[in-house]
This record gives C-alpha cells, structure tokens and sequence, in this order.
C-alpha cells in the first residue's frame, strides 16, 4: 500500500490541462470536437528561433550548463527589462526555468512558511493558490467580478492585506479574462503597496506583448521603482514567442531571493534544456516583427468572438484589452436545463453540457476563481471560433 503526502490532498490537479486532454480523449474517439481550452497560440515557432535550437544541436550545445541560466541568455534577458521596461537588472538577478510555471512556483517554495499569506486576485490562473499551497502558504482569493471589468480594485487590495501577508500574486493581461491593468490604475495599486513595506510583489507578465488596440502594457517596478528591490519581474517566451512547449520561463528580481530560487532549482530540476536556452536568445535578440502579425490575427479572433457571444441572450462577453482569451458571464443561463436534459446549476455543469452535446471544450469559470463564467481560448483558426461560436449560440438557444 502506498502511503501519499498529506499534501497533496490540498491542491487539485490543473483544470485546463483536464479540459483539454478529455478534448484530445474525445476525438481520438471519433467525436467531432473543437478544442477552446489550451492556452497556446496556435502559430509555429518562428523560423528564426527554430533554427537557432537546431544550430544548437548541431553546435553540441546539449551539455549541462549553470543551475539556472547560460549567461547568453541572461544578458538577453537584462537586455529585454531594460529595452521593454526600463528596468536594470544584472545577471546575478535573472533566474531562467522550465517554463514561468516553475520560476513561480522556485519563488514561493523559498519564501514561503506555514501561515504566510499570498493575495490572488479572483479570476486567476488556475495554478497560484495550488502553488502556494503545495509551498505550505495560504491563498488569499479576492474577487475582482464583472462589474469591475476583472480588475482588482484598490480597496479590495487595501483590505485584503494582513500582517501574514508575504505576497500579492499580479498578472496583467490576465489569464483568463485578458483584462490589462492601464498605467494610472496599476499606480493605485502600487500606491497601496507602498504603505507596507512587508508584501512582495509577483507580477506575471507572460502576456506582456500580447496587448491590443491603445493599450500599453506596463508592470509594477516600473510604474512605482520603490517597489524594485521586493518585486519578482517574471516573464518568459511561451506565448509572445510561440515557444509553449520550449519550456523557458525567467524572472529578475532581489539578488538574494534569486540565490534562494537557484537552490531550490539544483535540488529538483537543474538547468532547463540547453537547447531551448539557445533558442530563447534568438527570440530575444533576434527580430520581433512577427508579433504585430500575429497580434493582428488574434485581435480579428476576438472581434470574431466577442460580436458572436454578445449576440446570445443570457451572455455577457466584456472586449479584453490582451492575451487570447474571453471570459463570458453566463449568469442569464443558470437554471436552465439543455436539450439533452442538463441542468445548468453551475458554471461545470455548462461546460460539461456543452462539451457532450455540441463537441466545444471549454473551462468553466469555478477553476479560475469566479463564477459563473466560462473561459474561452481565441488562439484558433477563424474557422474553427466561427463554427464554435455557432455551437454555443445553438446550445444556449436550445436551453429552457
């Protein structure tokens, strides 16, 4: 008989990854069904970057390097903060990692102790209070609804802050709802930060450069540089690049908090794949204008979207200013029970009825923290939304 931590009876495994593996299970089965729920873009890598990894390869760079980070790609990165965000930091402060996920979770497991206390604005990634659980912390939700378009307020901040409070976990654009944070309202927050001194600050600015129409990105150290020395820039190639399964995250932040990242770093993974260091200096080095591009493709995806869903009764589909996603309320919907005999009691029970029943996979709002919502990824051929687009519209229709 094996016996389990204890632990892991406080965190739940991913809902998206589960989303989106019971998608791929379905239509290995025949099911016609149209995936809405990995965050990823859906354009390659650029050939650029791709061919980096190769040279990498065929250069016999595949041995082991530095716990976390060649120091190529550290300079690139120190070169990014300052070209992207007037931020200057040096190597001795850049972690690299296996993806943001772990420079994350590195950052919470060397600084968190039993009782501490992480906010986590609600809707959030479903990853942060799973992290800070596994890391011993406790998570400290704080809805930011609809009402006022997915943004932590700064009273809600204010009054969420005890003297446990050790973190605030800040991620704009936001996955799930692709809200981003303008520069005077990022300033309210920080305004609050400033009078205690004791929270750190996390931001998670994988989204950074995916931002549309005239909003202008900007993260917290470099709204308020007091706030430098206990701030956690974290960043990393994922989406930007079109670089998800690369697996390369980094941060820059206070030295000694990197040391502790790096130790926690040797002791579980050591360095992050030689090849995809190597690829991710090209990335950052090399030309960009592949993003405007793609950013224009995902801009006409979320038009595509948002007019579709805000044209079904009972949805409520606000514009985001970032990312691939939307996150429509379906509060008009509970209560009602589907052709197939479904009763929508929650936001899961709507998901599950529509993944069934119309073959769209999508993830419910509960695993995001809010509800009841429903998140949808746009990072999909134009075809594919249009035709999932009208599966929802059939369905919600449909309901009694």
């Amino acid at each position: 008989m094996i016996r389990l931590s204890a632990t892991l009876d406080r965190v739940k495994p991913s809902p998206t990854i589960a989303v989106t593996t019971k998608a791929q299970e379905l239509k290995a089965a025949g099911r016609d069904v149209i995936g809405l729920g990995a965050g990823e873009p859906d354009f390659p890598t650029p050939a650029h970057i791709r061919a980096a990894g190769i040279r990498a390869i065929e250069e016999g760079k595949t041995k082991y390097t530095a716990v976390d980070g060649i120091p190529e790609l550290k300079a690139a990165i120190c070169a990014k903060f300052k070209r992207d965000n007037g931020l200057d930091y040096t190597p001795a402060q850049v972690s690299v990692a296996s993806g943001g996920k772990q420079i994350l979770y590195n950052a919470l497991m060397a600084t968190l102790d039993p009782g501490d206390e992480v906010i986590i604005p609600a809707p959030y990634w479903v990853s942060y209070p799973d992290m800070v659980l596994l890391a011993g912390g406790e998570p400290v939700i704080v809805p930011a609804g609809i009402e006022t378009a997915f943004k932590l307020t700064p009273e809600a901040l204010e009054a969420a802050i005890t003297p446990k409070t050790r973190w605030f976990i800040f991620n704009s654009p936001s996955n799930p709802t692709g809200a981003g944070y303008s520069r005077a309202e990022l300033r309210a927050l920080t305004d609050v930060l400033m009078r205690h001194p004791h929270v750190m600050v996390m931001t998670d600015d994988m989204y950074e450069h995916l931002a549309y129409d005239d909003f202008e990105f900007c993260t917290p150290a470099e709204v308020e540089p007091a706030l430098y020395d206990r701030t956690l820039t974290c960043n990393g190639v994922s989406k930007a690049y079109c670089m998800t399964g690369w697996r390369i995250g980094y941060a820059a932040g206070p030295q000694a908090l990197i040391a502790a990242m790096r130790k926690i770093q040797s002791q579980s993974t050591s360095n992050p794949c030689t090849i995809s260091q190597w690829a991710a200096v090209e990335a950052l080095n090399g030309p960009h204008d592949f993003i405007a591009e793609n950013n224009a493709a995902f801009v006409r995806r979320r038009n595509l979207v948002v007019g579709r869903l805000n044209a079904i009764p009972g949805i409520d589909c606000p514009c985001p200013e970032g990312a691939f996603y939307v996150y429509p309320s379906i509060a008009g919907l509970i209560g009602k029970v589907s052709v197939g005999g479904a009763r929508i009691v929650t936001d899961e029970d709507f998901a599950t009825a529509l993944l069934e029943e119309t073959g769209v996979a999508v993830v419910f709002g509960a695993a995001f923290g809010l509800s009841p919502h429903f998140r949808i990824s746009y990072a999909t051929s134009d075809e594919a939304l249009n035709e999932a687009c009208g599966r929802i519209e059939a369905f919600c229709t449909g309901l009694r």
